[in-house]
């Protein structure tokens, strides 16, 4: 009853709604770092640690910048993901052998086929959002080793803030949205072989911690949506916020050795242009957890 996503207590919800606003972070601000800067791996100091989770807490997400260049690498980025309580990884289809993900433009077959893997433009999403109800992805950290050579920008929303604006719109909004079958994924077929298969779910959920959960992709191929009014309404309101000029929507352009650290936030990339060269190419490093963030320490 005390929680801010019960309909009912809205003296609970008006009170979280304020301190999410008033503590979100301006990416158009030009006088705000807000990038947390890190300075071994190895060993996070309990600033460093208390300055990341204070950031996933308030606003679902941190940037962070490693100061050495010798740790711009997957070795550093498992260090960084366990010291904040990220281990356990879900290794996709497309996941390397340490379960990190390599995001490059790749001719691999079983990946040339997903956007992720190409040049182009990336819609809204959020990660793993076609994995079963006890594989959600609570947690992700998406890290530049090499940028393009141009554009390749990532645009983030939290989705608390997305949540609220829903809620403020139309309370319906979030029931409708809750609801076990809002949402439908089909099954992912690859050479006539069920890689894997539909999957129904929410669109918002309560997390083990009693955090709000997201799953969500702008995709219309990818979601067959429940045919209920207030779904259908709640989704073409989403998607015109998605599409809008919001300030609650950032846009920044990870350089090498920057990353994000979110509580799968909602997110998406614009198309870019690569280097020629092998060794220049774009290569971000994802780590998709099922691992809650300790927002309680």
């Amino acid at each position: 009853m005390k929680s801010p996503f019960n309909l009912q207590n809205i003296t609970q919800y008006q009170e979280w709604r304020k301190g999410k606003f008033d503590n979100a972070i301006n990416f158009n601000s030009a006088n705000i770092d807000f990038l947390i800067d890190i300075k071994d791996t190895s060993q996070l100091t309990s600033l460093e640690k208390k300055t990341i989770l204070d950031s996933c807490k308030q606003n679902s997400m941190c940037l962070y910048r490693i100061t050495q260049e010798t740790q711009n690498t997957k070795n550093s980025i498992h260090e960084l993901a366990q010291q904040i309580g990220l281990n356990d990884l879900d290794s996709n289809i497309c996941a390397d052998n340490d379960s990190l993900t390599s995001i490059t433009k790749t001719e691999h077959k079983g990946q040339h086929e997903y956007i992720p893997y190409s040049n182009k433009r990336l819609s809204w999403h959020t990660d793993g959002y076609y994995n079963k109800d006890d594989k959600q992805i609570h947690s992700m950290l998406l890290h530049c080793a090499r940028p393009a050579k141009d554009g390749g920008e990532s645009f983030l929303m939290d989705h608390e803030i997305a949540y609220i604006l829903l809620r403020d719109e139309n309370p319906d909004f979030i029931k409708a949205l809750m609801q076990a079958d809002a949402m439908t994924i089909p099954a992912n077929i690859l050479d006539g072989k069920v890689i894997r298969e539909a999957q129904s779910g929410p669109v918002f959920s309560i997390d083990k911690q009693e955090q709000l959960h997201m799953r969500y992709s702008a995709r219309k191929r990818n979601i067959e949506w429940k045919q209920s009014t207030p779904i259908l309404e709640a989704v073409e309101y989403l998607d015109n916020l998605l599409d809008s000029d919001t300030p609650f929507i950032g846009k920044y352009m990870l350089k090498a050795g920057e990353g994000l650290i979110c509580r799968n936030i909602l997110h998406r990339r614009s198309s870019f242009e690569d280097y020629n060269e092998t060794d220049k190419k774009r290569l971000l490093y994802r780590g998709r957890y099922f691992d809650c963030l300790p927002l309680s320490i």
